[in-house]
């Protein structure tokens, strides 16, 4: 099992979230520790994940409401667990910052009401997409305060997106399959008048025949 499915198994599945995306990160600057802050637990990996909480069905509306955070997770040196950290509501990230929208870079800021975050991902590509899956979740679950996305590049937030990629994938491949399924319909009910013709010629032959 590799560290993300762990995560989810551990940290959010048992609490019933579910989680959409997590990103392997290193800090750009280094946080400055306190001076009397003694006995730390060694070297540690950090991920950044987004998940979703699904409640009971309302009442009212027969939807189940969903509500969406941001989940800070490490894993210290030596072992097996994770541990949560600092937890956002999706409602409180205001910003998030691509830094660079021309090329493929694995920096990025994340600006909260009360914490901002200068983050390098493990790898461009898996902050692609997490951005991807971050942009698709506020325009989901978020009605009003959607956070801004600068200097991000255009396959983040337009249709070249996995998410959109996807499910075109799943609308063309079921496309695909009706088609199919009319043509054969049209060729058995082209074989069914023609059994039918045969069935009829051989009745009036039949009935010709026993005249003679």
């Amino acid at each position: 099992m590799n560290a993300k499915s762990a995560i989810s198994k551990e940290i959010f599945a048992p609490h019933d979230e579910r989680m959409l995306g997590a990103v392997q990160v290193k800090r750009r600057t280094k946080k400055k520790i306190p001076f009397l802050a003694t006995g730390g637990q060694g070297e540690y990996l950090t991920y950044i994940c987004l998940s979703v909480m699904c409640f009971s069905v309302c009442s009212v509306t027969n939807k189940k409401p969903a509500q969406a955070s941001i989940t800070k997770v490490k894993q210290f040196e030596g072992s097996t667990s994770f541990v949560r950290r600092t937890q956002w509501m999706l409602e409180q990230l205001r910003q998030v910052n691509g830094i660079d929208p021309n090329r493929d870079s694995p920096e990025f800021d994340l600006l909260f009401e009360n914490a901002f975050d200068q983050w390098v991902a493990n790898t461009a590509s898996e902050k692609c997409t997490f951005f991807q899956v971050l942009h698709h979740t506020c325009q989901r679950y978020l009605t009003d305060k959607k956070p801004e996305f600068i200097n991000c590049q255009s396959k983040i937030m337009g249709g070249n997106s996995i998410l959109h990629s996807a499910a075109d994938s799943v609308t063309s491949a079921v496309q695909k399959a009706s088609q199919a399924l009319n043509e054969r319909g049209e060729r058995l009910g082209r074989a069914e008048e023609k059994t039918e013709e045969l069935k009829n010629s051989a009745q009036q032959f039949a009935e010709t025949a026993h005249k003679v």
